[in-house]
């Protein structure tokens, strides 16, 4: 059986300083594709992700990310909103490394592009097992 293949796609708002490559992020996603993929990642600043956040969700602050998936196409298609600014912060805050806080939410973003929730316990604590057992095998620490 192969691999699930990645078509990413990336956008900037502007340069970003301490961005992983392109490469980065096409290798942490892969690990968390369970079918093929066409994935668009938007860095953006906390204006932008307030403006998505309170558009789509109701909420007026910035996020660290926003996953808008389209459920019934073939391969996965999402648009993922990541908000630079946030991340780093979060990253400072939470004594993370930025690469591996950048690795996590992508993950988390990507597996939300293939349906995968956390409104239940149930789903949150399965969710997370996963994305800690891909990260693990990325080498990366258990986010939570």
């Amino acid at each position: 059986m192969s691999s699930p293949k990645l078509q990413l796609n990336i956008q900037n708002h502007q340069a970003w300083e301490n961005l992983p490559s392109r490469k980065d992020f096409q290798y942490w996603i892969s690990h968390a594709l369970f079918e093929d993929a066409d994935l668009t990642f938007r860095f953006v600043d906390t204006a932008e992700s307030a403006q998505l956040n309170h558009y789509f969700r109701g909420k007026k602050n910035a996020t660290n990310v926003l996953t808008f998936p389209y459920p019934e196409t073939r391969p996965i298609t999402a648009d993922i909103a990541i908000c630079v600014p946030v991340m780093i912060k979060e990253a400072h805050a939470q004594k993370k490394e930025l690469s591996a806080h950048f690795a996590h939410l992508s993950i988390h973003a990507t597996l939300h592009a293939q349906q995968f929730d956390h409104g239940t316990k149930m789903e949150r604590e399965f969710m997370e097992l996963l994305e800690i057992d891909i990260l693990d095998g990325l080498g990366f620490k258990n986010p939570y």
